[in-house]
């Protein structure tokens, strides 16, 4: 379930060939448009991604050779967002290669441009109304359809497409909003661009690695045509592959992850659709693993990150769970809030117990239905001591599978039901219901209720996890009297307090239980006798 928290690292292969995308359309104007000399190949370069991006541009040195092919070769680009010198560049460029003909510069096609040394950093969102002024716009729309330099150059912008692009070793570094937190990089050891252009279709493929946790993703689509006055808007879809993914950088889980599916949709409402398999899945206070699937519906904002998780349904063992929520990031504190609505609508509490307790058997069996708020904080502690549960569960026929425990239980209901101490004990199941909440490690039960034939035990308290450890009081309803709970002069003896315990025509037992899983301590609570 808690795969859930990779789904969202998707977006950023897109946001890759996002970027890469812009740079590429307008590379592909100046190519097409060959100037005299290198020195108008740089100025018109500037110039361009200057007034296409909204961006502030600087460029190094820049070679052009015509014959016998076109061929250009730019050093040190940097794209920056205009106005933002308190973050590093959007994108810097140690050297592309461009490389062209005649009779594909004719029609307008551009063969082929190599990046190498890509870096992309993305930085935090920004929120900020346009600025401009009236006039600022009109001189934008005069100049987009005017017949001078610039307004060609516009034109050629959205007419002049790229065949190909690669950016192979190139790096993803999305930048948080809290400068106390660590950046996320991604790195790119692939990345194909086709048919790159303004107003085209973009097909793409990237092999990336995943910053967290650690796998290799494999991703096609396409993307585009760009939208520039509204990023957000530009289509992207595609299918993606997520192998050996780490889940042991999570503490207090481990596994190895795979993962599958598509998306599809714009860059701020991204469709994603997947499955997972995780064969060895384990929680490690257990020490016991599982094999777990999920197939999942999420919605990722490429923007910033935020993925609402539609549906999720996973499988482990025989037991099923379906959960709605949301990946959120959280303002000064490393890493995401992972918060779910779960609900196990019909499991087996085994199959619980054996990701939860340590022991070789589960210590109990049974039906299981569940329903609970789960969330799980971001922070660099263990699962188990920061994850928050907040819900209500029922367990049907629920048997002990320690032989001393539930020969107690067997006893209990026996006695309870007044029957002939001499007669053999029957195996009983028991029935369990109430609300539970988790928090630091401690499990607290509220009107936990434990029901036996012949008896009902009401509880409240709470059960340790880390140390395995009861701590309960509550109030035992029984069917016999104290007195016919025994045998002989002891049955003789307690008739005397049979009224003491007595109350509506059924006997209540104040009592605890204390000591710990594998040895609990049932007894009276002598203190509430009175």
């Amino acid at each position: 379930m808690l795969d859930g928290v990779t789904f969202s690292r998707k977006r950023f292969f897109i946001l890759a060939s996002i970027s890469a995308g812009i740079i590429f359309i307008g590379l592909a104007v100046l190519a097409a448009r060959v100037p005299f000399s290198s020195e108008t190949l740089r100025k018109r370069i500037i110039a361009t991604l200057s007034d296409r991006l909204d961006a502030e541009v600087e460029l190094g040195d820049v070679r052009l050779r015509a014959l016998p092919t076109l061929h250009a070769e730019l050093h040190d680009l940097i794209i920056r967002h205009e106005g933002r010198q308190d973050v590093p560049p959007l994108i810097s460029v140690k050297r592309v290669l461009v490389d062209a003909n005649l009779i594909g510069l004719w029609r307008k096609h551009v063969a082929h441009v190599a990046l190498e040394g890509l870096e992309i950093k993305v930085p935090p969102k920004e929120r900020r109304e346009d600025s401009r002024d009236e006039e600022g716009k009109k001189r934008d729309a005069a100049v987009a359809t005017s017949g001078n330099d610039n307004g060609t150059m516009a034109t050629t912008v959205r007419e002049v497409v790229i065949d190909e692009v690669v950016a192979d070793e190139a790096s993803l570094t999305i930048l948080p909003r809290d400068p106390e937190k660590n950046p996320k990089v991604w790195s790119m050891h692939e990345l194909h661009v086709k048919s790159v252009g303004a107003q085209t279709r973009m097909p793409f493929r990237s092999v990336l690695t995943n910053a967290v946790p650690p796998g290799e993703i494999d991703t096609t689509g396409s993307f585009g045509p760009w939208q520039r006055d509204d990023p957000g808007l530009t289509p992207v879809e595609g299918g993606f592959t997520f192998e050996h993914a780490d889940l042991g950088v999570f503490k207090g889980i481990s596994g190895i992850l795979s993962a599958h599916g598509s998306y599809g949709g714009s860059l701020n409402r991204i469709d994603v659709k997947g499955e997972t398999e995780t064969p060895d899945f384990m929680v490690t206070v257990s020490g016991h693993t599982v094999p777990l699937s999920t197939k999942y519906h999420a919605i990722v904002d490429g923007t910033n990150g935020d993925t609402t998780l539609e549906q999720i349904d996973a499988q482990f063992l025989k037991t099923a769970i379906v959960a709605k929520g949301g990946v959120y990031d959280v303002k000064g504190v490393k890493g995401r809030l992972v918060t779910l609505d779960v609900e196990i609508p019909s499991g087996r509490l085994e199959d619980v117990m054996r990701l939860s307790v340590k022991a070789d058997k589960p210590p109990m069996t049974g039906g299981l239905r569940l329903h609970t708020k789960f969330d799980l904080p971001p922070g660099d502690i263990d699962v188990v001591e920061k994850l928050k549960l907040d819900g209500a569960f029922v367990i049907h026929g629920g048997q002990f599978t320690n032989p001393n425990v539930q020969k107690q239980i067997n006893e209990l209901s026996h006695r309870a039901r007044a029957k002939d101490l001499e007669t053999a004990r029957q195996k009983v199941t028991s029935e369990f219901s109430g609300r539970f909440k988790l928090g630091g490690g401690k499990l607290s039960l509220a009107k936990l209720t434990f029901d036996v034939p012949g008896a009902i035990v009401e509880l409240d308290g709470a059960y340790s996890l880390p140390h395995e450890t009861l701590d309960f009081t509550g109030t035992l309803f029984m069917d016999a009297k104290v007195s016919e709970t025994m045998s002989g002069w002891k049955s003789l003896v307690l008739k005397v307090v049979d009224p003491l315990f007595r109350k509506n025509g059924r006997t209540v037992v104040p009592l605890k239980i204390q000591g710990t899983r594998e040895d609990p301590k049932f007894g009276l609570d002598k203190g509430r006798v009175f």
